[in-house]
């Protein structure tokens, strides 16, 4: 599938942002759906999302955090969807700008137990609520690009 190119976000004071890659984890029930999980520490909806990871390409990486943060088994495509920005705060209270290339990640099941299933909650949205659900205003115009594209498609 063929996706619209995001837009590229301008440095904040000249600091590099740090690459994460994520999953946008999608399947059709009674029509298309988007699975998103909750972050451990606010709780707000994201989608899974990681550290590069040696030896392994971004693609792969971002199927691996869907494994180990909401159980999903899937075909996960080679080629980002786009990317979006966000502020990572960290532990010591610092706040790291990261730029997250997305993936979308065909979901074939759930597992029944995975690593971090006692950390977050998971749910199916359809694409509307999902895009309205994250506070990233670029994923979810992502979210919603996808949508779009997956119904032109059909």
């Amino acid at each position: 599938m063929k996706y619209p190119k995001a837009k590229k976000k301008k440095k904040a004071g000249g600091a590099e942002p740090r690459r994460q890659y994520a999953a946008l984890p999608w399947r059709v029930s009674d029509g298309l759906e988007i699975l998103l999980a909750s972050s451990r520490e606010t709780r707000r909806w994201v989608i899974p999302k990681g550290w590069p990871m040696k030896g392994r390409k971004s693609h792969a990486t971002a199927a691996v955090e869907a494994l180990q943060e909401a159980g999903l088994l899937g075909k996960i495509e080679k080629t980002k969807l786009g990317s979006y920005h966000y502020q990572k705060r960290l532990r010591n209270g610092a706040v790291l700008l990261c730029s997250v290339d997305v993936f979308p990640l065909r979901v074939v099941r759930q597992r029944k137990n995975w690593p971090e299933k006692n950390q977050r909650v998971t749910e199916w949205f359809n694409p509307v609520k999902a895009a309205e659900l994250v506070h990233e205003p670029e994923l979810s115009e992502l979210i919603t690009a996808f949508a779009e594209a997956f119904s032109r498609g059909r």
